[in-house]
């Protein structure tokens, strides 16, 4: 006698939790948000598709397989990843027919989020290994907060969210493309970092750093900016703004002097280059943070 017990997928798609939110324009128009979410233990029928929808849907494989088309690009994803679904765009995913996932999933709205799924993402196709013991925590706040009475909970939602999202971020950040985990730092990097702290002052070269990490410039390039999240000038010039607003506001130094002591030999271009990054000139900068306000007009 055969005793053995046979597990067969559900056959039809339940949820534990099933939320809805509709937040307050405050909320709409300064927040993120998540306008529904839950616990879906999905059958071999699930399958969503449309067109577009608004919103983004972060959905976190607990167990189970599924399978996305988004943007003309194809995947699976498994226990362990999360899929981050842009419904702004023609999108389709569903369980997989032998073994249907388990998920979390939030429907998030806000700022900027196209911008943060690109710096996520690049343009690749939006899933990634995760830590489901750091975000399951965080996707089961997010449903507390969406069922919350109090006055504070869509500020409550919006750092919940917030905290998801930085996750993400911290993740991708610690694994390579290939999802396997790497320090928050990788040791080649760590030469060309300090040499770049310390020496902002000095005209330094990608080649340069390349050689101290004893990489090519253009693998070195592509490792910094996977890691770092942007490329070795802009983390340069990122690195030499803000030596330059400590020199504004701490010292009585000349703007042309901050700007040779930051790595700057052009006045006009270090200027336009803070501007850039701050909306003001140096000089507005410095009576500003001062708490000085505009000039007097003669």
């Amino acid at each position: 006698m055969n005793n053995r017990a046979v597990l067969r997928p559900p056959a039809k798609s339940r949820f534990p939790i099933s939320l809805y939110h509709t937040p307050s324009d405050l909320a709409r128009d300064a927040f993120y948000t998540s306008v529904r979410a839950g616990h879906l233990v999905a059958g071999p029928e699930h399958r969503i598709e449309r067109d577009h929808y608004p919103g983004h849907e972060l959905i976190l494989c607990l167990r189970g397989k599924g399978h996305a088309r988004l943007r003309g690009k194809a995947g699976s994803i498994s226990a362990g990843q999360l899929l981050w679904v842009n419904c702004h765009h023609p999108h389709a995913y569903w369980a997989d027919a032998a073994s249907p996932w388990e998920v979390y999933w939030a429907r998030i709205d806000g700022p900027r989020l196209d911008r943060v799924e690109q710096n996520l993402f690049g343009g690749g196709f939006p899933a990634m290994t995760t830590e489901l013991k750091s975000l399951g925590p965080v996707f089961r706040r997010v449903f507390q907060q969406m069922e919350s009475l109090k006055p504070d909970a869509e500020a409550r939602l919006h750092a919940e969210v917030a905290r998801l999202i930085a996750l993400l971020f911290q993740q991708r950040i610690a694994s390579d493309p290939s999802g396997i985990p790497a320090p928050s730092i990788p040791e080649l990097l760590r030469r060309p970092l300090e040499r770049m702290r310390l020496y902002y002052h000095l005209p330094l070269r990608v080649s340069e750093l390349a050689q101290l990490a004893g990489m090519s410039p253009s693998h070195f390039a592509r490792t910094f900016k996977h890691v770092m999240g942007t490329s070795p000038i802009n983390w340069l010039r990122r690195e030499r703004i803000n030596q330059a607003k400590r020199r504004l506001t701490e010292t009585t130094d000349a703007v042309k002097e901050i700007a040779l002591q930051c790595g700057y030999a052009d006045a006009f271009y270090f200027s336009r280059d803070f501007k850039q990054f701050t909306q003001y000139a140096p000089s507005e900068y410095r009576r500003r943070e001062q708490g000085q306000g505009a000039p007097e007009l003669s």
